[in-house]
């Protein structure tokens, strides 16, 4: 899909969307239990849509209606084979490969090559320690045998996603366990989601010093009816608007909230006034739309980046390409990419999507300014679905091209 997008000035109040990494959370969490769950205030992107795909396919009964999921749980009597379909969603694949290994009999987890060619190898090393089958191809993962309690050793630099994921399945197995993390420890803020959630749903795991985390065997999960809290990283591309002169009001964020990408609030002001170097190890999602408002003001130095050569895209990389095309040079590092000032102009070429959800509404931020396209726009459909209509409720006219 092609969208052109305007050249305008946005006025009005939005509701911040609700937060898919908290929406995957406490869906799996629900789905873990004995019994009837609710989650409310859901918004079924395709990411969140393919964890409750999961859910189905490991024996929980899902039922939506408007923004309220119902999660009867699984029994756990699910045997012989399953097939798990991940989509696009790397916190689905990654949260679900341990809590597969809760079952018996063997699970293919499938999904996109884009998603397969992102890392997984603690999975493989941990299976490969324990004696458990692992096998990879272009679009699947599959593995088999059940997981038991012990010591798992974790890098902290790759992905909190792994430290998620083994905290969701390590509170069902008979004995406690230990995740050792090695430092440095990025996104500890997701990290701390799932403990949130967890806790949410009776379960308990807590830090025994600094890079260890306990979690005792013998737990079992305990229904619940919870709300998914407002999303700070998606609120970003709304806040942003009113660094480039806009006058929004996004509303439903919780001041109180441990999501790292709340850092926004931030990090704008710093790049309005300056060219500062802002570290986004623990806020990674952040970084197109802090690369595109560095780019409209003075510009900017930021460390922290390796991981986003892993993510949807690789963003830094996609992120210098589309800036370029605004007169902007970026030079992307092993774990650092800076943003130069430059003059700044009207793109002088379509701009392009790199099917990943926040190049596009980073992109869409900057093209309020002057006007203009971006080619795979529909690539916001994996974490808001909503995007478009709510920016065009604000006052920014919008064009939709499926052809």
């Amino acid at each position: 899909m092609r969208v052109t997008i305007k050249k305008g000035t946005a006025h009005g109040t939005v509701a911040a969307p609700p937060s898919k990494s908290m929406a995957h959370r406490l869906l799996i969490c629900a789905g873990l239990c004995r019994g009837k769950s609710v989650i409310r205030g859901v918004e079924c992107s395709q990411d969140v849509l393919a964890t409750l795909d999961c859910l189905r396919a490991i024996g929980a009964k899902c039922e939506l209606a408007g923004d309220t999921v119902t999660v009867y749980g699984t029994d756990f009597a699910e045997s012989g084979k399953r097939t798990l379909n991940c989509r696009e969603s790397g916190s689905t694949l990654r949260f679900f490969i341990p809590i597969s290994m809760l079952f018996f009999g063997k699970t293919r987890l499938c999904g996109s090559e884009t998603l397969l060619s992102r890392p997984l190898d603690v999975y493989k090393s941990i299976c490969r320690a324990a004696g458990l089958p692992y096998k990879q191809g272009a679009d699947f993962v599959e593995v088999g045998g059940r997981l038991a309690p012990g010591n798992f050793k974790i890098p902290g630099n790759i992905s909190s996603q792994f430290i998620s994921g083994l905290l969701f399945a390590l509170p069902l197995l008979s004995g406690d366990s230990l995740i050792t993390i090695a430092p440095p420890i990025e996104s500890r803020s997701y990290i701390e989601l799932t403990l949130g959630a967890l806790k949410k749903f009776g379960v308990e795991a807590y830090w025994k010093n600094e890079r260890t985390l306990f979690v005792a065997g013998g737990q079992s999960y305990k229904c619940a009816d919870v709300t998914v809290e407002a999303d700070y990283s998606n609120a970003a591309f709304f806040s942003v608007l009113n660094s480039l002169g806009s006058e929004v009001t996004v509303t439903g964020l919780d001041p109180e909230s441990g999501q790292g990408d709340k850092a926004y609030e931030e990090f704008f002001p710093m790049l309005e006034r300056g060219t500062p170097s802002i570290n986004i190890s623990d806020c990674p999602d952040l970084g197109p739309v802090l690369f595109a408002l560095a780019a409209a003001k003075h510009g900017g130095v930021f460390t922290g980046t390796h991981r986003l050569k892993i993510k949807e895209s690789d963003r830094g990389a996609a992120m210098a390409g589309e800036l370029a095309k605004f007169g902007v040079c970026v030079t992307v590092g092993d774990d650092d990419i800076v943003v130069y000032p430059a003059k700044f102009h009207a793109p002088d070429a379509p701009l392009e999507s790199h099917n990943d959800h926040r190049i596009v509404m980073a992109l869409c931020a900057l093209l309020t300014l002057f006007g203009g396209s971006i080619n795979g726009a529909q690539a916001v459909n994996k974490s808001f679905p909503d995007y478009f209509n709510k920016l065009a409720a604000l006052g920014i006219e919008v064009e939709k091209d499926d052809a």
